[in-house]
């Protein structure tokens, strides 16, 4: 087609010719900026809530393991030493992790190809919440020795399973609802309510640990925060029901079955993980999403699950309640910081201008929190915090909005796209982040104990880890992902995209047109 597309430049001296550059871009990315404008949101209140409420709960019990990961570790490894415990706890955390991409292929599958957005969203919820009352009521190392540490991590594997849909899922249907001018506020929604489901966790140890005493936690109180999650089910499933099915979706599926009544159309879909792999673009699309994505994760998990217990169990500075009250009031302003970022966003003439300017700034005050926490003061113990939340907020208040607006060309790939590039980038730096940070410090200790000056470096060397990932995800948000905003400004790019919506509408209305068209079918059918 693009050849054809040459010859008819040439051949025509009514069309302006395009400079080589721009006639070289692959059809498929021209179909992707093709699709630019696309907007069918209506700003539905019920697909919103029912993200928000799934994300809150899931990413509840989810985090719950994390913060509880001495307690668990110490029930379920009682053999090892302290640090092997707290070690091994964050193993089976990372197993969840592990299972994230199947749970993206499957949901996205479902997602995209049989059920729609919703009632993978309903399965989702249902399918984490069994594992979490099991979790609470299963018995520890001290009654079935390691048959108990065995179902442990296949109970936290089946978590991870549905946490590979479920963000992915209230992602697509929120943004696919959205007009496009609150696209970045209502995606900041969703990513603060998965903080809310932190903070609700938080919020659930923090009282655990004040009310209990540390030998009944340790004993049986760890459970009490896994089996509160029976309080939040029957509400959820109420605001879920409620909700309606992305229209962009339900369109597009009938659009293409309506496509396969034509005889020359008829064959085996592919699934959709399949489609997403076969082409050049999407590949890149993918790679470069995993790694800006990359910053992100490894953040998250830092500032939220492993401070606390680098403040209290390892560098011992403060105890458990301390660090998880520093950790709770941290995580209401950012949900706040989320928000407002999220506002911003849509004000910006690209959609990745506020993660460009947050980049940089992440990467600078990643280590510079951790030489604050050696200043010995609980007010820089706050500060360095909030000053690295505040960075983490400019990246992530657009990035809900940023991953879905990446696959919104093709419908029915948008789940399983934002799905498999956002679990990817979960499993290979967020899941690993607890161990690699906890392997950094006690690297920095060796080091410690080896020299005889004071040094900071050492202390300060899972920052630079995270620093690391920051230029990696910069160098990808530049130079390898594209974004339908990349159209807005560039001329050339639009009179090359405009010939390309006049020919998807005359293949539109001539059939001996479409029937000869890119074998490949990356030009997506008008809308």
């Amino acid at each position: 087609m693009g050849e054809a597309w040459k010859n008819a430049v040439h051949s025509d001296p009514s069309v302006k010719e395009l400079p080589n550059d721009v006639m070289q871009i692959p059809d498929e990315e021209l179909a992707f900026y093709y699709h630019s404008d696309t907007d069918h949101g209506d700003d539905n209140i019920w697909g919103l809530l029912s993200g928000v409420g799934g994300n809150i709960y899931e990413w509840y019990d989810f985090a719950v393991f994390g913060l509880l990961a001495p307690e668990i570790g110490s029930a379920f490894f009682p053999e090892s030493s302290k640090k092997l415990q707290l070690i091994s706890s964050f193993g089976v955390y990372l197993a969840a992790f592990l299972m994230r991409p199947a749970g993206a292929i499957l949901f996205g599958e479902m997602g995209d190809r049989i059920v729609g957005r919703r009632h993978a969203l309903i399965f989702s919820i249902l399918l984490i919440t069994i594992p979490s009352i099991l979790m609470g009521c299963l018995p520890t190392y001290e009654t079935w020795g390691a048959f108990a540490a065995f179902l442990l991590i296949i109970l936290r594997m089946l978590q991870g399973l549905s946490v590979g849909g479920q963000l992915a899922g209230s992602y697509v249907l929120s943004i696919e609802q959205s007009s496009a001018n609150t696209r970045g506020f209502r995606g900041s929604i969703c990513d603060a309510s998965s903080v809310g489901g932190f903070l609700l966790a938080s919020a659930v140890t923090t009282v655990t640990r004040s009310v209990l005493t540390e030998d009944q936690v340790n004993r049986w109180g760890w459970r009490v925060p896994f089996l509160f999650s029976l309080l939040l089910a029957p509400l959820l499933y109420a605001t879920v029901s409620r909700a309606e099915e992305s229209k962009l979706w339900s369109e597009r599926i009938e659009q293409k079955s309506t496509e396969t009544k034509v005889p020359e159309k008829e064959q085996t879909a592919a699934p959709a993980v399949v489609d997403l792999f076969s082409s050049p673009f999407r590949r890149r699309q993918l790679a470069g999403m995993i790694g800006v994505l990359s910053a992100v994760t490894s953040s998250f998990y830092t500032i939220f699950l492993w401070t606390p217990v680098y403040l209290s169990e390892l560098r011992g500075i403060m105890n458990e309640q301390s660090a998880d009250l520093i950790n709770f009031f941290v995580v209401s302003l950012y949900i706040c910081f989320l928000l407002a970022a999220g506002k911003l966003s849509d004000k910006f003439p690209h959609r990745m201008d506020l993660i460009r300017i947050g980049l940089p700034a992440l990467i600078v005050t990643a280590p510079t929190m951790f030489g604050v926490f050696e200043s010995e003061s609980w007010v820089g113990y706050v500060l360095a915090q909030l000053q690295f939340c505040f960075c983490l907020s400019l990246i992530q208040g657009s990035m809900a909005a940023w991953e879905v607006e990446l696959w919104m060309s093709d419908p029915t790939l948008s789940f399983t796209g934002v799905a498999i590039g956002h679990n990817i980038a979960a499993t290979l730096f967020g899941g690993t982040m607890p161990l690699v940070a906890t392997f950094l410090y006690y690297v920095g200790e060796d080091v410690l104990d080896a020299s005889s000056d004071d040094v900071v470096w050492p202390r300060i060397l899972p920052g630079l880890y995270i620093s690391v990932l920051g230029c990696i995800s910069f160098y990808c948000i530049s130079y390898v992902v594209r974004h339908p905003h990349d159209l807005r400004g560039d001329s050339k790019l639009q009179e090359a995209v405009k010939r390309k919506m006049d020919e998807a509408q005359k293949q539109k209305n001539d059939p001996q047109e479409r029937s000869c068209s890119n074998k490949n079918n990356y030009l997506p059918p008008i809308i």
